[in-house]
C-alpha cells in the first residue's frame, strides 16, 4: 500500500486555517498545520496539529501551539476539502 501524503503539512496563517473546531464551552481550535496524514494520525495516540486556540481564558485573543488531535473540540464548523480528504 502506498503511503498517504500529508496535504495539510504546510503552515497557514490564522485567518486561513485548514479547519475550525468548536466546543460548547467557548473553545475554538483553528488547524494551521497537520504533521501526519490522516491514516497515520488514526494509528498514533500522540498525533498533533499546530493550532490557534481561543478560549474563555484568552479574553478575545488566542494562543498558538501544538495540540493533541484527541484534545480538539467535537464540532467541526468549517473545513477545506483537502483537510477532509481521507478523514
Amino acid at each position: 500500500m502506498e503511503k498517504q501524503k500529508n496535504l495539510c503539512g504546510k503552515s497557514r496563517k490564522v485567518d486561513a486555517p485548514y479547519a475550525v473546531f468548536r466546543s460548547e464551552d467557548g473553545w475554538e481550535w483553528k488547524v494551521l498545520k497537520t504533521y501526519q496524514a490522516p491514516e497515520e494520525e488514526s494509528l498514533n495516540p500522540y498525533a498533533r496539529w499546530f493550532c490557534s486556540v481561543s478560549s474563555p481564558f484568552t479574553h478575545g485573543g488566542y494562543d498558538m501551539g501544538d495540540v493533541y488531535v484527541s484534545d480538539v473540540g467535537p464540532e467541526l464548523v468549517a473545513a477545506e476539502a483537502i483537510f477532509l480528504e481521507g478523514r
